[in-house]
């Protein structure tokens, strides 16, 4: 039996409508109904109380532990990963889809691989699929980086469809933020975690000052200032050319991409 069948039929053992006990929650009824179909999972601060609510231990409750959850989730992650390569662009987005789709059948309304799922999804020819699976996670999650994802993945795909108001209406929903969790672990954690941090904080520093750098060479060139374009993309090689001999941790791979070098000299050379 699975959670929203579980659920299901807890809730008519005990004679209650959906609204009945979406109202001793503190939740909406279509958060029950989505429940029971299958849709999304509870939130797993709902967990205890609902238990508790039923006369059940958690256990019992989802059939199952939510560590070995946790886990067996991690694992599709990994192979998600493991397929999906190191670049930006999936190696193999078809196989990438099944893994997850696969996991999904297991782990119904998993936010987790909801969010690998939006990832691979191409728009704007599934455009739509990406703007529901991403509606429906900014509304269920609790974790913040996977709803801020959800907005910039949902921008990115009203974007690719000419849905100009609506993209900036999804951009604004993230909220500026001025450093990472990362970076405070970097700097007040000791030992791997601080490792781990620094090294993560690193690349992903690295990518989008790359990336900043790319975007205002482009805008530049849109102005017709070809001098400040060329200046930028010059930056960006410098900055990719000195991690040339970073080298892989276990938890990041090098920054260093050959590929990306060559495309950030190609676009300089147009300018001699």
């Amino acid at each position: 039996m699975n959670i929203g069948e579980k659920i299901k039929t807890l809730r008519k053992e005990r004679g209650l409508s959906q609204n009945a006990l979406a109202d001793r929650l503190g939740v909406t009824f279509q958060a029950v109904s989505k429940w029971e179909t299958g849709a999304t999972m509870p939130d797993v601060a709902l967990i205890p109380a609902m238990a508790s609510f039923f006369g059940v231990s958690t256990d019992d409750l989802f059939d199952f532990s939510l560590l070995k959850t946790e886990k067996a989730v991690e694992l599709i992650v990994d192979d998600f990963r493991a397929h999906y390569g190191k670049g930006e662009i999936c190696e193999d987005p078809e196989l990438c889809e099944e893994i997850i789709r696969a996991g999904l059948k297991s782990y119904p309304g998993n936010d987790i691989l909801l969010n690998c799922l939006l990832e691979i999804i191409p728009t704007p020819e599934r455009a739509e699929e990406v703007i529901e699976i991403g509606m429906q996670l900014v509304s269920s999650t609790r974790r913040d980086e996977i709803k801020y994802d959800a907005y910039w993945i949902m921008a990115e795909a009203y974007r690719s469809i000419g849905e100009t108001a609506l993209c900036e209406s999804m951009i604004n929903e993230i909220p500026e933020i001025y450093f990472s969790s990362l970076s405070v672990k970097a700097e007040l954690l000791d030992g791997e975690k601080r490792f781990a941090a620094a090294a993560r904080e690193k690349n992903l520093c690295a990518e989008r000052l790359v990336r900043m750098l790319e975007i205002l060479g482009e805008c530049y060139e849109a102005r017709g200032e070809a001098d400040k374009a060329k200046v930028q993309y010059e930056i960006a090689e410098a900055v990719i050319s000195a991690f040339e001999n970073d080298f892989d941790t276990v938890y990041t791979a090098s920054f260093y991409d050959p590929d990306k070098l060559e495309d950030i000299r190609r676009r300089i050379s147009e300018f001699r």
